[in-house]
């Protein structure tokens, strides 16, 4: 069988490999996602006769939904199964333990046989802001003054959402990982999701990643973002951007923003930044050097000039790799943990204040948590790392713990 795209997700993915059932035919995930138009008949049929496919990664086999857009069919994880499905499968999910999306209700994160429904705690319409906009005061970080869970999703919890959706927030040794990966498997996963009712398809923008051969239809596609940026009457319409920040500079007005891969600026107020830059002191700090990515995401409106001025904004640090991390040190970690060939997981806490390890190596039974130490002499970082090394120690669960003032511990299986 020619698997076309799928060949290509074989050298970049550990999803390769992995099978499903359509009717009574079994064939690769792989060929299914590179390919769905070969598989229209399968498809119709496995919806007709069963109302579902089935992914192979476990026994029993785990039901998948079968969705059709625009003609064209597609599969999705069975609501609430995500974490069933194996590691490396293409359907799994982060265990809800160790993750921030938990603190979500259904209001804000609904996730049902369609899709998934996120009410974002910003607007997405300007005429909406003034009947919201109390709420946007507590909810500027997801969250809604007296709740005991939240009730509405922050930028930096829609980030993180995304990550975790697309799993860029797992790392397999098999994996090529580029920004092309990033955006493709972005792009799938916004699919069959809304955003305050918008179809977040056509409310995000994943900046692609640049090459002359794509250079026009990359053009066109933000042209065509842009143009649904903008007042529609009384509407005034906001968009959101995924991108990496290369770069930030001075304006007579404020600031200009630089993106990787993107031709276009994005402009901000200095006050909308100093504030950000606050927030998100690791992500902007030069400690961190180099070799990182500071992910971004922005919501962003149209000026009378046809410019993009950002409205506000999450940022997210990353390796190379787009691995998530809080620290430089954390940084180093998880490019050692790739070096020694380590399957593993990076918790997000969403907007919360959850208590997570720093990562969890997936690729032994049970799983070992990381943790990486690297703030001396603050009195509460003290208290939390104690109580949690009393947990994992009554728990049993096996830790590899860094101090940074200490050489790396053995890292290799």
């Amino acid at each position: 069988m020619d698997t076309g795209n799928g060949a290509a997700a074989s050298r970049e993915s550990p999803q390769a490999g992995r099978q499903v059932r359509l009717a009574d035919k079994v064939v690769p995930l792989s060929a299914v996602r590179g390919g769905p138009a070969r598989f229209t008949q399968l498809f119709a049929r496995a919806k007709a006769e069963h109302g579902h496919a089935e992914c192979l990664c476990a026994t029993p086999p785990l039901k998948l939904v079968i969705r059709v857009r625009e003609g064209r069919y597609h599969l999705a994880r069975w609501p609430g199964e995500g974490d069933r499905h194996t590691i490396g499968c293409g359907f799994h999910k982060v265990d809800p333990g160790l993750s921030g999306r938990g603190h979500y209700t259904d209001r804000a994160i609904l996730e049902t046989e369609d899709g998934t429904a996120i009410r974002l705690g910003t607007p997405l319409e300007t005429q909406l802001a003034l009947r919201a906009s109390e709420e946007v005061k507590s909810a500027r970080n997801g969250q809604v003054s007296g709740a005991a869970s939240r009730r509405a999703v922050g930028l930096l919890g829609l980030l993180h959402w995304l990550w975790e959706e697309a799993q860029l927030t797992m790392w397999d040794p098999s994996e090529r990982r580029s920004w092309r990966t990033c955006h493709d498997r972005l792009v799938q996963h916004s699919t069959d999701c809304t955003v305050n009712g918008r179809d977040l398809s056509t409310a995000l923008y994943m900046v692609p990643p640049y090459r002359p051969q794509d250079a026009v239809r990359n053009a066109e596609g933000f042209a065509m973002f842009c143009a649904q940026v903008g007042r529609s009457r009384s509407i005034g319409r906001r968009g959101l951007i995924v991108g990496e920040i290369k770069d930030i500079y001075e304006t007579p007005y404020g600031k200009r923003l630089a993106l990787r891969h993107l031709r276009s600026p994005l402009f901000a107020s200095a006050a909308l930044i100093e504030r950000v830059q606050s927030s998100y002191r690791i992500v902007f700090s030069a400690a961190v050097g180099d070799q990182v990515r500071r992910v971004a995401l922005f919501l962003v409106e149209r000026t009378s000039k046809d410019n993009l001025i950002v409205v506000d904004m999450a940022a997210m640090l990353t390796n190379q790799d787009c691995v998530p991390a809080d620290s430089s040190y954390e940084v180093h970690m998880a490019d050692q943990l790739a070096a020694a060939g380590r399957s593993f997981v990076k918790p997000l806490r969403y907007e919360g204040d959850e208590v997570f390890p720093d990562f969890v190596i997936t690729d032994v039974t049970p799983h070992v948590y990381v943790e990486v130490y690297g703030v001396r002499g603050r009195r509460s970082y003290d208290e939390r790392k104690r109580v949690k090394q009393d947990h994992y120690r009554k728990a049993a669960i096996p830790v590899i713990e860094w101090d940074v003032t200490q050489p790396l511990p053995e890292l290799s299986r």
